[in-house]
């Protein structure tokens, strides 16, 4: 099952990398807190752009990342404290998790 993990993982930053660059280091998160998302994308993306439409937010690029439905990693390197999902280092999570702003993708192992 482990294996299974880190698999997804390394198969998630490598989507993400091609979509949005290489992922920086948890450690270089200084423009916000660290989400992980159960998924992420651009405005563009259908269920990404309904999302931010219910809610009423306005992106004004277009390209950047947007994280969906995210939840605080707090302590790097804490026992059952991982991410299966998308690590993503966000600007802006005033949205109760359902959506994060200004994300760049992280790599938790860095």
């Amino acid at each position: 099952m482990k294996i299974k993990s880190v698999v997804f993982s390394s198969l998630t930053f490598a989507t993400l990398a091609a979509a949005w660059g290489n992922p920086i280091p948890a450690s270089q998160c200084t423009t916000g807190d660290l989400q992980c998302c159960q998924n992420s994308g651009s405005s563009t993306d259908s269920a990404i752009s309904s999302a931010l439409s219910l809610l009423g937010i306005v992106v004004q690029d277009v390209n950047a990342l947007i994280g969906v439905t995210c939840s605080p990693i707090s302590v790097i390197g804490a026992g059952g404290n991982s991410c299966t999902a998308q690590p993503v280092c966000c600007t802006d999570n005033s949205f109760n998790g359902l959506i994060a702003l200004g994300c760049t993708p992280i790599n938790l192992y860095l």
